[in-house]
């Protein structure tokens, strides 16, 4: 398959079984909305150094939000409803609830729930307060600029990790100006988030190392300074391959966003130094999910 130039290759992305939950965070306005959002969704790249992925999905208007005021959602994604609990109280609690005008709420509701404010209140050193509102518990805890309200937990549902293309290019300038251009295309779709910084990682990675005590480590078949002493999957014009991940609810979702992104890509094309769409795999063997680029792309 060739489109505008840009060969996609027949291969498959491969992404594995999560769990996630969403949360709303309002403020004064979206700036310390925001503010408050990226404190928390820093250092969430990977679960494998980082507990948990996150990110920024919506920006919120005040009609959408619970209290009425500008916001923010947030997806996060962990290996299990345990991990999302312990890396979410920590994050809201260093990050939200220390944020001038900040306020949190559930953006999911369902059966299975982790704690929200259910052990922050406790931070209000007994002077904190709860209001119970259509079945859901809301705390609010005195500080300094008046208060912190939370609501007591939210919900959290299966959803997948690890969908993911790679972008092959001429040169590091376009292989970054591409990605771009995907990510403002993919951004605009709900219920997905691309967790690296700017929605990019320049550092794909394969499972294993010849090193026991790391996990992952780089994949050398793309790295275009090791093309001459690996079993490269580059030609001798690419000289620069990044990659974006796709963290989603449902696999659709993660379809609709790396159909968009990769046509981003592809609109550049070969007169802008863009050579192929790949995409990391592990034989199938690490996720039942198997994203074929091809299939998404017809």
């Amino acid at each position: 398959m060739i489109i505008n130039g840009v060969t996609i290759d027949e291969t498959f992305a491969e992404a594995f079984d999560m769990k996630a939950t969403r949360v709303l965070i309002t403020a004064l306005n979206h700036r310390w909305a925001r503010n408050a959002a990226d404190a928390m969704t820093g250092f969430a790249t990977s679960v494998i150094g980082c507990g948990v992925e996150a990110g920024i999905e919506n920006k919120l208007s005040a009609r959408e939000t619970p209290d009425g005021r500008p916001g923010v959602s947030v997806l996060m994604f962990g290996m299990s409803g345990k991990d999302l609990s312990k890396q979410l109280e920590k994050r809201v609690g260093q990050c939200v609830l220390t944020s001038p005008t900040s306020a949190i709420f559930a953006g999911m509701h369902g059966d299975e729930t982790i704690n929200l404010g259910r052990n922050l209140r406790f931070f209000g050193d007994g002077y904190q307060i709860s209001k119970l509102i259509d079945r859901r518990r809301y705390w609010r805890i005195p500080v300094m600029d008046g208060e912190f309200v939370a609501e007591e937990s939210t919900a959290y549902c299966n959803a997948i990790g690890g969908g993911n293309f790679l972008v092959l290019a001429e040169s590091q300038e376009q292989a970054l100006t591409a990605c771009e251009a995907a990510i403002d295309v993919m951004q605009r779709i709900p219920n997905v988030i691309m967790p690296f910084p700017g929605g990019v990682v320049r550092s794909g990675s394969k499972v294993g190392s010849r090193y026991k005590a790391l996990p992952a480590s780089t994949n050398q078949a793309f790295c275009p300074t090791l093309k001459g002493i690996t079993q490269s999957q580059l030609s001798d014009d690419i000289e620069s391959v990044m990659e974006i991940v796709i963290n989603g609810l449902t696999d659709d979702d993660i379809s609709k966003a790396m159909c968009l992104g990769i046509d981003a890509v592809c609109k550049l094309g070969a007169k802008n130094g863009i050579k192929r769409v790949s995409a990391g795999n592990y034989g199938g063997k690490l996720g039942k999910f198997h994203f074929h680029l091809q299939e998404i792309m017809a």
